[in-house]
């Protein structure tokens, strides 16, 4: 088939043959095992449901497609059970105590796994701030993997892939990009250099909170066999029904992706002007859209098509009687009122479907101290957002007042 632009391809590919009476979409396979008689069975056979699924073959080509692998029926991505499964499958890529460089700011999903692996002596890890270009690279000497988040959860860091992962290679590390809050849409990491891309399908990919799945892509088929066998020994596999679900969401990507973009932008306008203005109780607006943020410049090289649909507002508490900073508790009530105050953003983790989500970050013992206890991560649906902003306004002017009113 011809080159197509990533829209196209998200709603053609994996489609059954075009042929009289065909269905248009492809069926759900609802089985354990397959028919075979002969011995063993090369990695062209199905065999068993652990190893292999039809269900699987269509979401698996197209993401490997979206993410720009040259032969994605050679070298398919690779559902997974949860992110968290095809994150933990990329960890153990390398052997028992190889040391892994990962962002002090990540998914705390990671960052706890990372910490467990750590106690147990599987790995050792050094945590990084990986704005700073000059101190990771720095610290890759000795190190097996680069573990990259850009942007960063909840922190929204960018940080510079293709320098990154140069150093890295040159080190003798490999580079695992998640690239979940991007999407393929607006970021290809394998094109900037990363061995391996993580997705947790559950969010943007999947799009209606409705899934969990996760997924683990890479053009090297050494890579990917390995990834496989990992799957397949430790049974972390999707379900056929998920993957349908998954293939299904995934054909309206663009669309979602399109709106909650622009919806996160004009958002992060509108806050990080009443900020400026002292209109409302804002300390802080992060999102790597805002010219504002450090490293703009930078994500405008290597995102392409927009910025994401997540941003972040740090509520302000107001200071003391006697002038002096807020305390963090003051903050973090602060910013506990704003949420509850909220009406259509709904109070929840997880981010990438179709409905607004909101959440202090803090609100979870695995969150860094470094993540400010006042910080809502705002991750951005399809609404209109005139209807977002409004309810948004006026949680944070009603946590104002009950702030002020308990001073």
């Amino acid at each position: 088939m011809w080159p197509m632009h990533p829209e196209t391809l998200l709603v053609s590919a994996a489609r059954p043959a075009k042929e009289v009476d065909a269905p248009v979409n492809e069926p759900v396979h609802l089985t354990s095992t397959f028919v075979g008689w002969e011995a063993g069975g090369g990695a062209d056979r199905r065999v068993y449901g652990r190893m292999s699924n039809p269900s699987w073959d269509g979401p698996e080509e197209l993401l490997a497609a979206l993410e720009g692998v040259p032969d994605p029926q050679a070298t398919p991505a690779l559902l997974f059970s949860s992110g968290m499964a095809a994150i933990a499958a990329a960890l153990h890529l390398v052997p028992v105590g190889s040391r892994v460089i990962a962002p002090q700011h990540a998914y705390n999903g990671l960052t706890s796994l990372l910490e467990s692996m750590g106690d147990s002596g599987r790995l050792s890890v050094d945590q990084v701030d990986i704005t700073d270009t000059v101190a990771v690279v720095g610290a890759l000497e000795g190190a097996s993997i680069l573990w990259l988040e850009s942007p960063t959860n909840p922190m929204l860091e960018v940080a510079d892939l293709p320098a990154l992962t140069g150093a890295a290679h040159a080190a003798g590390a490999l580079v695992i990009v998640d690239n979940t809050f991007a999407t393929p849409l607006v970021q290809r990491p394998l094109d900037l250099g990363a061995d391996v891309v993580v997705h947790s399908v559950t969010k943007y990919l999947a799009g209606h909170s409705d899934v969990v799945m996760g997924a683990a892509v890479t053009a090297d088929p050494e890579l990917q066999a390995r990834l496989h066998a990992h799957r397949t020994l430790h049974g972390a596999i999707a379900g056929p029904m998920e993957a349908f679900l998954a293939l299904r969401g995934m054909r309206t990507l663009a669309l979602r992706l399109e709106r909650s973009q622009a919806n996160a932008a004009e958002l992060a306008r509108r806050a990080e002007t009443a900020r400026r203005e002292g209109t409302l109780p804002i300390a802080a607006v992060r999102y790597p859209g805002l010219a504002g943020h450090p490293q703009h410049a930078l994500a405008a090289r290597q995102m392409h098509g927009g910025f994401g649909s997540v941003l972040t507002v740090e509520v302000a508490a107001g200071s003391g009687e006697d002038g002096t900073e807020p305390a963090e508790d003051a903050s973090a009530a602060a910013a506990d009122a704003a949420v509850r105050a909220l009406r259509l953003w709904v109070p929840a983790t997880s981010l990438g479907g179709v409905e607004s989500l909101v959440e202090r970050r803090r609100r979870f013992a695995a969150e860094p101290r470094t993540v400010p206890a006042g910080l809502l991560r705002l991750s951005c649906g399809i609404e209109h957002v005139d209807d977002l902003w409004d309810d948004l306004e006026q949680a944070l002017r009603a946590a104002a007042a009950g702030n002020r009113a308990h001073r």
